[in-house]
């Protein structure tokens, strides 16, 4: 049965969703807020210089693989990968290390760090492939409607990888800081701490060492640029430049159009990958599911303040992607979890992809530091330009090179721009945390509990925060709707 789907945003879930969507026959709108698709994963353009302006680390390759296999489709036929060698630099107080593109170099540079790691390693990442092959096929591809979802005879096996943490795990087999660093910087790719990340989720680190790091030739947005192609070529109509200011509910409670600002459009169903919370304010209170109370007691992932720098020259000592372990983790995290404010000595991170890719004029750089934060900071001009200071004392002296004079124009993006550009929940940038108690059935619900014909997407929602998720996330909501559609 064909039906009149309206989807708000165009990011990767909704476009995901308006694919799948659009495939099963239903005649789909998309509504973006912007004057551009991709909803985070926008695109910034700059004399010459291009920036991804939100995600900027593509890994699972196979998530997307499977998305477009789905449509009788490739990456390579919107795309083009280049699989990136060394995958990442780490930087510390008195070293760098490299991550290669293997395990086996990997291994190599953990023994030569601490003697019989390298070993130690490889049984490591066989136990995260053995939990990414369950998480893939048994847990993230399922709606969270039921704790029922996560009962395998494999989750069962692996119920004491629910209840220990990636912290622990890792610092019971390596010893080396640096190593320890290392090997929980995967997950923090999911929004929390390893030490409140379980166990299970380890299988990040399979995704990092066992699938490797990969780069879209012209950036991330270009996969965004493939995905749109598909949706419209299965007939979604995307429209910019159109806030929906108003979700509409039938006098028997089904949501049955949106409003722009008055302007109305009547469908049979409403899919928002909006911020969940910011798609609630889009209802009368009595329809909305969650209390500001609920929203304010969760563990959201980190906001960020994030500099896009074009360099009039080609930097030295870094590669693409470049991670600034240089200061104290512990303490950093405890600034955005724990008792947030505005960190003294924050870690950071860089990616210049013109190392990579021809994203600036030649003979240039452009550069993409990040500063994670904790979300409902005060955001000022003032302290952007602190801690630009800040990052780029260490970055000059931790890659032994003087760049200041060679900046030819800064942008800056941070908390108060992730408000206003999508309504994000306390300008939070990754969505919520995937802790114990906020995975699968325990995230919002992909179906209003309170409004028939209402769905959500994205990483406020199951599977979480991240790139691969949202693909997830959208195909999920789709088929959750052609499910009830069908009933």
């Amino acid at each position: 049965m064909s039906t009149k789907i309206a989807v708000i945003g165009s990011g990767f879930s909704s476009l995901s969703a308006a694919a799948y969507l659009a495939q099963s026959g239903h005649q789909v709108t998309v509504f973006e807020k912007n004057d551009t698709v991709g909803g985070r994963a926008r695109r910034l353009e700059k004399d010459g210089f291009t920036f991804d302006i939100g995600p900027s680390w593509y890994w699972m390759p196979d998530i997307f693989e499977r998305f477009f296999a789905d449509f009788g489709k490739k990456p390579s036929d919107y795309y083009h990968l280049d699989k990136l060698n060394p995958a990442y630099s780490v930087y510390f107080k008195d070293d760098r290390i490299q991550i290669g593109d293997n395990l086996d170099a990997i291994k190599k540079t953990f023994e030569e760090i601490e003697p019989g790691s390298g070993e130690k390693l490889q049984a490591f990442i066989d136990k995260s492939s053995e939990n990414y092959d369950i998480a893939i096929r048994d847990l993230v591809y399922r709606p969270g409607e039921s704790i029922i979802e996560l009962v395998t005879p494999k989750t069962v096996k692996k119920l004491g990888a629910f209840i220990g943490n990636v912290s622990k795990d890792v610092r019971k087999k390596f010893k080396d800081p640096k190593l320890v660093s290392i090997l929980e910087f995967p997950v923090l790719f999911l929004g929390a701490t390893p030490g409140n990340t379980p166990s299970f989720y380890n299988f990040m680190n399979y995704a990092d060492f066992g699938l490797g790091t990969w780069h879209p030739k012209g950036g991330m947005y270009e996969v965004i640029l493939g995905m749109k192609k598909l949706a419209e070529d299965l007939g979604v109509v995307i429209r910019t430049n159109a806030p929906v200011t108003e979700i509409l509910v039938s006098d028997d409670g089904h949501a049955n159009g949106i409003s722009l600002d008055g302007e109305v459009h009547l469908f049979d169903t409403v899919l928002s990958g909006a911020d969940y919370h910011h798609s609630e304010t889009l209802l009368q209170p009595k329809y909305r599911q969650y209390s500001e109370k609920y929203w304010s007691k969760k563990t959201f992932a980190p906001s960020s303040l994030i500099f896009y720098v074009g360099f009039d020259c080609k930097l030295k000592n870094v590669d693409h992607h470049n991670l600034f372990f240089d200061t104290d983790f512990t303490k950093h995290a405890n600034e955005i979890y724990e008792n947030p404010k505005w960190p003294e000595d924050p870690l950071f991170y860089a990616n210049f992809t013109s190392i990579t890719d021809n994203t600036a004029p030649e003979g240039c750089e452009n550069g993409f530091f990040l500063i994670p934060l904790a979300p409902g900071l005060e955001d000022t001009p003032e302290l952007r330009e602190e801690y630009f200071q800040k990052i780029m004392d260490r970055f000059q002296k931790l890659t032994d090179q003087k760049i200041m004079d060679n900046i030819l124009f800064k942008e800056s993006f941070c908390v108060n721009d992730f408000k206003e550009a999508y309504n994000s929940y306390k300008g939070n940038a990754y969505g919520m945390a995937n802790t114990l108690l906020q995975t699968a059935f325990l995230r919002p619900n992909l179906r209003s509990r309170t409004v028939k014909s209402l769905y959500f997407t994205g990483q406020l929602t199951v599977p979480g925060p991240g790139v691969p998720p949202s693909l997830i996330s959208g195909k999920l909501a789709a088929q959750l709707i052609n499910k009830h559609l069908s009933t």
